[in-house]
């Protein structure tokens, strides 16, 4: 397209800036004073200046106006371009304040809009915070690979071992009678049947002042509490006996009462056992039942043995 009219029916081809190019002074072209340079030309624009806010229409380039509105009211000598001749009307969009009707209108209320926008990344960044520190404190307190909650299997794992006890690893001595030592008027004998010794061999005799069987325990794994046990029968009467250990004799007795329930003179129903509390060294003992005087010695006796500890049959 060329600068210059190309009729006054086509008002969008004027060049506003026409005047300046040869070919449009050729064609008649102004500097504008109130429209396009152009003859009859579409008043579309002003010349900078030429519009003062404030005036009324028509008021020229430096003349004072003659009312100014105040803040917040309408200005009755504004003229929007829409509203002059020859301009467009449009379509206004305006934003009420809640003031009432006549109120200057204002956008929207951008101060609060941003005070929640802050206020809602401030919660998400102290929730992400808060939830890594609390990630860091578990893993410190219970490593990465731990579980929440230990098995059972875990449980019983981390228990300390228990150091065994050497009394209770070792088999403690057992004794028959053909292997003790004997005293006074005791010897052996296998005539009355019962006896739980290797052969049903018992010791018989032993119902005099002076006689006696001695133990020699080889052995002992650890000094302490053991249990000392008789087995024994009796003619269906109480008898007693006098317990010896490492050369000091005991103030209990060995009590040989019948708990068998045997019958008069019945040996034979009398089997059964009794026990005393001792005291041990490590290694080697002697334990010695006697018939003293006071004792009550008619008996059988055919074993000895020793159980860890003071414990009851």
């Amino acid at each position: 397209m060329t600068s210059g009219n190309n009729g006054a029916t086509t008002p969008e081809d004027d060049d506003p800036f026409g005047y300046l190019y040869a070919d449009g002074q050729a064609n008649g072209a102004q500097p504008p004073s109130g429209g396009y340079g152009y003859p009859n030309a579409v008043n579309r624009v002003r010349t900078v200046g030429q519009r003062q806010y404030g005036q009324q229409p028509g008021a020229g380039y430096g003349q004072t106006p003659q009312q100014q509105s105040s803040y917040g009211q309408p200005n009755a000598h504004y003229a929007a371009p829409e509203t002059l001749p020859g301009g467009a009307p449009t379509t206004q969009t305006s934003y009420s304040t809640g003031t009432g009707s006549g109120g200057r209108g204002r956008g929207p209320n951008t101060k609060g809009l941003l005070i929640g926008a802050i206020a809602v990344v401030a919660a998400v960044v102290i929730g992400i915070g808060v939830a890594m520190l609390g990630g860091d404190d578990d893993k410190d307190a219970k490593g990465d690979d731990t579980p929440a909650t230990p098995t059972q299997s875990q449980t019983e794992g981390s228990k300390p071992s228990q150091t065994a006890d050497p009394g209770d690893e070792v088999e403690l001595p057992k004794s028959d009678a053909k292997t003790l030592a004997l005293g006074g008027t005791a010897a052996t004998a296998s005539d009355v049947k019962g006896a739980q010794a290797d052969g049903g061999v018992y010791v018989t005799g032993f119902n005099q002042v002076g006689s006696s069987v001695t133990w020699t325990v080889n052995g002992i794994p650890k000094g302490g509490k053991y249990t000392v046990y008789v087995g024994y029968s009796v003619p269906g009467k109480d008898g007693n006996a006098t317990l010896t250990v490492n050369g000091t004799p005991s103030t209990a007795p060995v009590n040989l009462k019948n708990y068998a329930h045997a019958g008069e003179g019945d040996y034979q129903k009398g089997w059964t056992k009794t026990y005393n509390y001792i005291q041990l060294n490590k290694g080697t003992n002697t334990i010695k039942v006697s018939c003293e005087e006071g004792n009550q010695c008619d008996a059988l006796l055919d074993q000895v043995w020793l159980v860890k500890g003071w414990v009851k049959s």
